[in-house]
């Protein structure tokens, strides 16, 4: 299969809230916004779309609308984590776990969006030669 875009779409119980924490916190533009459903798209990945649609609007299947959002990461690759975390920290946004090293190789921390999901922001870094020595790598 090949797509010609590729699109997240969360449910949401304010389409404006989701669509404000994306736009003020990482960049995203809004194509569409609607009282029940917004499309964002980040200017370096305009062909990737994060679409927030209403809980329990009609547009959805039946047996899903009213699903709470959850199970869902959403992962941010960036140069200087540290210094994501601390402009995100500076502008209020509630960390949900604070930056860290990783022996594998990441440096991230997480925080948690309006409608549930949780976003990972990350850097690759050298991973542990310790780490690697102990998983035969």
């Amino acid at each position: 299969m090949r797509f010609a875009k590729l699109g997240t779409a969360l449910l949401t119980d304010d389409v404006a809230a989701s669509t404000r924490f994306y736009t003020d916190h990482f960049g995203f533009r809004p194509v569409v916004e609607l009282d029940w459903y917004a499309s964002l798209q980040h200017p370096q990945h305009p062909d990737h779309h994060l679409d927030f649609t209403l809980r329990g609007h009609e547009a959805m299947p039946e047996d899903f609308r009213t699903q709470k959002t959850g199970g869902v990461l959403l992962g941010f690759l960036v140069e200087d984590a540290a210094a994501e975390e601390a402009a995100l920290r500076d502008k209020g946004v509630p960390i949900a776990a604070p930056v860290r090293d990783e022996p594998w190789g990441q440096r991230r921390f997480n925080v948690w969006a309006p409608e549930g999901t949780l976003i990972e922001v990350l850097q690759t870094i050298d991973p542990d030669p310790e780490w690697l020595k102990a998983q035969g790598l």
